[in-house]
């Protein structure tokens, strides 16, 4: 936090930030268990199903890639209240719209809305990036993550609840649960960009997602750090997309116990970041960290494969438990280094473009994980997680970190 911050606004935007992420978590993942059992209706194979459901995950990952760039260079120009609540309420709206259903463009019109406002953890991590010193932020985008998580946690277990009352019971929740941060935000949100830091004008090529990666990949610094989040991320989104249909199809697993399950990744990081992650930190640096989580991941990868290979759902609550710990401890690793790779009036078009990657392979994952899931088998996007994380890792840690870190 600059020192010519009143302290008073500093503690409100700390507050409206950590219960911002916690309830962005719950209502992100409280669809989760549900998808498929909404997608039934419309299709006639399993195969169409398991397609459908990753198709809803890429378009609802372009619309977030096509939309954070200008999201995140508007919160630069006209600070970041404005530009989050407008994702909330959007969000909201979308989650209300995918409950009400009645046919497929339905489902992906309230997908199509959500990814459009989807921007909201990016302007969220510029929010925190703003009231937070560069030599602490590591520490509270753990909070951050550690929050989400708990969220995310909560999220997939009330949403198998839910499902008594009917499939659509948690989107309507989740709209619910939203709006009520909107209006929280509304009441008691303060700006956390000054003035005199913002940007004075947006340029046409700062809206253009492409426009941005092509600047992300020209910078050195950041060129290697980028493609190896592309292979990290994609077999990542595609593990998110397919994850319901995997249990369902593998082990006839229903929504409650699916959301149990995928708690799982939730608890993780509210282990990782509550209790392990504050020592590491003492000890090792954000490099470090992100390579052992990447390691994890790699693991968590094997376990899930082998559990499709031998039929054994326990192997695979398992790679869960692996995977999960992972990646929190990768993800605020990730975006501490990242962070301080550009100045205060850049936080929110770093994050935006950072997004717009992670939306890519968000596109791109569940596309393929979805084709070889059908091709190929269950086993097959664990598969991909094994091999191109493996990749990553050593692209990951040739990054000069510490010129990053300087700049």
């Amino acid at each position: 936090m600059e020192r010519n911050q009143p302290p008073v606004p500093e503690k409100k935007a700390l507050v409206f930030g950590l219960i911002s992420i916690f309830l962005c978590g719950l209502g992100l993942s409280i669809i989760t268990p549900v998808i498929p059992f909404l997608v039934a209706p419309y299709v006639t194979t399993p195969a169409n199903q398991a397609f459908i459901v990753t198709t809803l995950t890429s378009v609802y990952a372009v619309c977030v890639f096509l939309a954070s760039p200008s999201l995140g260079a508007l919160s630069d120009r006209l600070g970041r209240r404005p530009v989050l609540l407008v994702c909330l309420l959007g969000s909201a709206v979308g989650y209300l719209i995918f409950g009400i259903g009645g046919a497929l463009w339905v489902l992906f019109l309230g997908r199509i809305l959500e990814g459009i406002t989807g921007g909201s953890i990016s302007t969220l991590f510029a929010y925190f990036a703003d009231i937070t010193p560069a030599s602490e932020r590591t520490k509270y985008f753990g909070w951050v993550s550690a929050l989400f998580g708990t969220g995310v946690a909560i999220g997939p277990a009330i949403g198998g609840l839910l499902t008594h009352f009917g499939y659509a019971a948690p989107m309507f929740f989740g709209a619910i649960v939203t709006f009520l941060n909107f209006v929280f935000g509304i009441l008691y949100i303060p700006e956390s960009l000054a003035q005199e830091k913002r940007l004075k004008r947006i340029k046409r090529s700062q809206l253009n997602p492409f426009t941005q990666l092509v600047h992300l990949f020209s910078m050195k610094q950041l060129a290697r750090l980028f493609i190896a989040g592309l292979l990290i991320w994609i077999p990542n989104g595609s593990l998110q997309a397919i994850f319901s249909q995997f249990t369902k199809d593998t082990f006839q697993w229903q929504p409650v116990l699916i959301g149990l399950t995928f708690s799982i990744m939730g608890i993780q990081d509210i282990v990782a970041q509550g209790l392990v992650m504050p020592k590491l930190l003492k000890k090792f640096s954000d490099t470090e960290i992100a390579k052992f989580g990447l390691i994890l991941d790699v693991l968590g990868y094997a376990f899930i494969a082998s559990s499709a290979i031998f039929q054994f759902a326990p192997l695979f609550v398992v790679g869960m438990f692996v995977f999960g710990f992972g990646d929190s401890l990768f993800g605020p690793a990730f975006n501490g280094i990242l962070s301080k790779s550009v100045s205060s009036s850049e936080q929110g078009r770093i994050q935006g473009s950072s997004q717009s990657v992670q939306s890519l392979a968000r596109i791109i994952g569940p596309v393929i994980g979805g084709q070889i899931y059908v091709l190929f088998g269950h086993t097959a996007p664990a598969i991909m997680g094994v091999l191109l994380i493996s990749l990553a890792i050593p692209i990951f840690t040739r990054q000069n970190t510490s010129e990053i870190q300087k700049n």
